[in-house]
């Protein structure tokens, strides 16, 4: 069911610098700030050639990673996203498995403007796992 890696997110303290890092330090290709309020988090990414590296802070104290972040002060590995071909058969197949979906088990549009979904990290050992419905699998309307 799943596919490719798209990326890693990354909760850090200080977007700003977390981005000059891995711009000035690594040479990586940064993408520009972009505020999620319905996700609760300002994003960018970082180009690696075939995957992505999200970092992420939180926008605002209601963020849902407002926590993680005082737990981890430095920041650090926050989820992974792997695209699926159907985020809504892959939600079926979730839930029938037993599999939990966080928030009301509906997709939300994530930052590359495509529906994602959450998975419990209690169900895949520890790991917050996200996914998203690959572009490529987009149909149009007709």
């Amino acid at each position: 069911m799943i596919g490719r890696l798209n990326h890693v997110a990354m909760a850090v303290p200080d977007l700003d610098a977390a981005a000059s890092r891995y711009r000035d330090l690594l040479g990586a290709r940064v993408s520009a700030p972009q505020a999620l309020p319905e996700h609760g988090v300002t994003v960018v990414f970082v180009e690696t050639g075939n995957s992505k590296i999200e970092l992420m802070a939180p926008l605002g104290a209601d963020s849902p990673i407002a926590g993680f972040v005082e737990k981890n002060p430095s920041g650090g590995v926050h989820h992974v996203c792997f695209e699926v071909a159907d985020i809504a058969g892959a939600a079926r197949r979730l839930i029938e498995g037993g599999a939990r979906i966080l928030g009301d088990g509906r997709p939300r549009t994530g930052a590359h403007g495509l529906p994602v979904l959450f998975l419990h990290p209690k169900d895949f050992d520890g790991v917050l796992i996200e996914l998203e419905e690959a572009a490529t699998t987009r149909h149009s309307p007709s």
